[in-house]
């Protein structure tokens, strides 16, 4: 059976590499460990190129078919093992940076795409000077990303202070400031490959992932073409244009902006395949598999048959996906949401000892609807429902 490595892990994507014959070795990072006797190796650093190449070597593996990766902070580690390894799918680490530094990528743009204003900083900059250069209210964040953990919006001097706290260390170029952009997010999952688009799909958020890292719920639906028409062609011309010219190998991506009355403004790109449950509620609304595009693209493979050929045919119902956590006071139980709502998957926890995972997470829901509009407010009344923890707060909706 072929090995695959894997650097990080994600139990959906574990089924998809067994299903299709492969061994997986993940290289992870604690506290990110995989259950039970799955083969592993652990690292301290899974950005430390060094380190998981030794790790590799070290474990002496036969047959070695590909690497992938579950998440951005592995995607430069994974093109650089397959450049050591002789193995298929993207090998040009250099092109890497530009998808993983958030002001690298923003400054390697061309003028005509709107985007936030973006510098680096540390504990010596003043922030006089980056009130000066960004405005009143900017963001402070890892330049390389990290779902939205250690991301503060400052509108003061203190808050500018604690929030470069959360960064040890004296580096110049691990923390960036952004000009803060009020307004709604979507995101664009999508294929690229042959230096063209070859398959997207728009995505809004409930709530903008910031609000979900300080104690917000997460959830998301996907939108209508039909209804969205002019949005659509933006999102996939600006899709194209940043792919494009920050030269994107072959790959999964998903490129985050912001959709203002002037247009959308560009967030920030990353080639990997997308977080949360986006790969389900895909490949339910398009059946666009992307756990299977992924693996592909790493075993070198082609995309003939991967991908539906675009007919103008709508889906016949359109998914959302809500990650659950604890409520805000209370307890909830799995029977609650279901006295409530109908789902198409639903998984929850209410035991205390269930440890929370990203975005606070304890369950999923994914609901699904003929009408984007309804599947909207029902995803709302979960949210609703899963933070105050009442079954009339969703029923104010109807």
């Amino acid at each position: 059976m072929p090995t695959i490595i894997v650097l990080g892990y994600r139990d959906d994507l574990d089924r998809a590499l067994r299903r299709r014959g492969l061994d997986p070795w993940y290289l992870t990072q604690p506290p990110g460990l995989p259950p039970g006797k799955v083969r592993h190796t652990r690292v301290s650093d899974i950005e430390n190129v060094q380190e998981i190449l030794r790790a590799v070597l070290a474990a002496d593996l036969d047959d070695v078919a590909g690497v992938l990766t579950v998440h951005e902070m592995g995607v430069f580690g994974a093109a650089c093992l397959r450049q050591h390894l002789g193995l298929p799918g993207n090998t040009d680490a250099r092109t890497v940076p530009s998808f993983r530094d958030k002001c690298l990528q923003k400054r390697a743009l061309p003028s005509h795409i709107s985007r936030a204003r973006c510098r680096y900083v540390s504990r010596d900059t003043p922030f006089a000077e980056v009130v000066d250069e960004l405005g009143d209210v900017f963001v402070v964040k890892p330049a390389t990303g990290a779902g939205s953990l250690r991301t503060t919006v400052v509108r003061s001097a203190d808050a500018y202070g604690r929030a470069l706290e959360l960064f040890p260390g004296d580096s110049d170029v691990a923390v960036v400031a952004e000009s803060f952009v009020d307004a709604p997010e979507v995101y664009i999952d999508g294929v690229w490959a042959d230096g063209r688009l070859r398959w997207s799909s728009m995505t809004r958020y409930h709530d903008s992932p910031l609000s979900a890292a300080h104690g917000g719920v997460l959830a998301a639906h996907l939108l209508d073409r039909r209804r969205h028409e002019a949005l659509f062609r933006e999102a996939e011309t600006l899709a194209r244009d940043v792919l494009a010219h920050l030269g994107a190998p072959a790959c999964v991506f998903h490129l985050e902006a912001f959709v203002r009355e002037s247009g959308l403004t560009f967030g920030e790109c990353a080639i990997r395949l997308p977080g949360a449950l986006s790969p389900q509620v895909n490949e339910l609304t398009y059946g666009v598999d992307l756990f299977d595009v992924e693996i592909r693209l790493a075993l070198g493979q082609g995309l003939d048959g991967a991908l539906p050929v675009r007919n103008g045919r709508a889906p016949d119902r359109f998914h959302g996906y809500v990650l659950l956590r604890r409520p805000r006071s209370g307890t909830l139980t799995r029977e609650d949401f279901e006295r409530g709502f109908r789902f198409d998957d639903l998984a929850y926890s209410s035991s205390p000892d269930t440890p929370p995972g990203p975005y606070g997470k304890v369950g999923h829901a994914i609901v699904s609807d003929p009408d984007e509009r309804e599947l909207r407010r029902t995803i709302e009344g979960i949210v609703l429902f899963n933070e105050a923890g009442r079954p009339d707060a969703a029923a104010q909706l109807t």
